[in-house]
């Protein structure tokens, strides 16, 4: 290469060196949305826990099954529980008032002999009145028939009482062992896990065979034809979500596919650990089919301009400044903004050239 060329090819570079990129402000249309990040959840969903500890007996179904209210998912055996439930019944039987007729015959019949006796007493007594109105017999003969029918009578009364106090006592028993039965029953069946809705089975987190408490999950269960989006959204940006807002949703199950929903829930509690908030969303039109925890992005849409000055971010210095070509710094008044592009409201106009930075 000769000096002369050298010469020329370094003017050349430094020429494409100073030369900077231009733009125009332009019109068209922007929206500003708020990114989140979630998983599907399906409606009404929620994981089912036994009351009871225990170890799994028997599975019903099998994950996908379809499900209605009280359809029965599996069994917990406990075999103390099972021996109070016999137990139960055992007593119930031994105090059903239907059982316990003899006893009640008994007492009746001892009601018929004491008013039999107090009958006959009361005639003696009547007899030695009519006697003693006449002037026969003691005075000792009329007392003791008079104290052998106060005597019968007392017993008489007595026996009516026994009865009756049987009689309740039988029938508070009977009703307190149908109630211990119907406790005893109600137990036993809280060791068969049933669902709360109608809806589909997800999933059983344990197999037959395996011992479960309280705080065991069992399986997950919720609709299959209605579906929830779950969103965590940073504390900077929640208030700027409204209900009913336009979100836009897309999942790696369904590449290159935009899902419209709308904001239907903001729960007003952080969560500490995460700085973020819980949103939630229903789609507008679903995918064709969804299961839970499936993970997708959105973009929440807060506002929206068919038509409005816009300017690359790129071309900012800072925040608020543009440089023009003339190289006069401008400070501008921004409103909407995406990840591209920044909407100006006043500063500069359409017929501004606009230098961008060289970064």
């Amino acid at each position: 290469m000769s000096r002369y060329t050298l010469i020329l090819l370094l003017i050349f570079l430094a020429g494409c060196k100073g030369k900077q990129e231009k733009v125009k402000p332009f019109f068209s249309a922007i929206s500003e949305s708020v990114y989140a990040s979630g998983v599907v959840k399906s409606n009404q969903q929620y994981e089912a826990f036994t009351t009871v500890n225990g170890v799994i007996q028997e599975i019903y179904l099998k994950e996908g099954d379809t499900l209605n209210v009280g359809t029965p998912i599996l069994s917990v055996a406990n075999e103390v529980q099972q021996l109070n439930k016999e137990n139960a019944v055992l007593t119930a039987r031994y105090a059903d008032v239907a059982s316990n007729q003899d006893k009640l015959s008994d007492a009746r019949q001892t009601i018929d002999l004491q008013e039999n006796k107090m009958k006959n007493d009361l005639l003696l007594l009547n007899r030695q009145k009519n006697l003693w109105d006449q002037n026969i017999g003691t005075r000792n003969e009329l007392e003791q028939r008079t104290l052998a029918y106060e005597s019968s009578r007392t017993a008489y009364l007595s026996a009516v009482s026994k009865y009756h106090d049987l009689e309740r006592q039988i029938k508070f028993t009977a009703s307190q062992s149908g109630k211990n039965l119907q406790v005893a029953q109600q137990q036993a069946s809280d060791f068969t896990l049933r669902s709360k809705i109608k809806g589909v089975l997800y999933k059983i987190y344990k197999k037959k065979g395996e011992a479960v408490s309280l705080q065991t999950p069992l399986a997950l269960i919720g609709k299959n034809d209605q579906f929830i989006l779950e969103m965590q959204v940073d504390e900077y940006d929640i208030f700027k979500i409204r209900k009913n807002l336009l979100v836009l949703v897309t999942m790696d199950s369904y590449k290159d596919q935009v899902f419209k929903a709308r904001v239907s829930a903001i729960l007003p509690m952080m969560n500490e650990s995460s700085k973020t908030f819980l949103v939630e969303a229903t789609f507008e039109t679903p995918p064709a089919q969804l299961y839970p925890f499936i993970s997708f992005e959105a973009n929440i849409v807060i506002d929206k301009k068919e038509r409005a000055l816009l300017v690359p971010r790129n071309a900012f210095l800072n925040d608020s400044t543009l440089v023009k070509s003339n190289g006069e710094k401008i400070v501008v008044k921004t409103g909407l903004k995406d990840y591209k592009m920044v909407e100006i409201l006043s500063g500069v106009t359409a017929n501004d050239d606009l230098i961008i930075p060289a970064k």
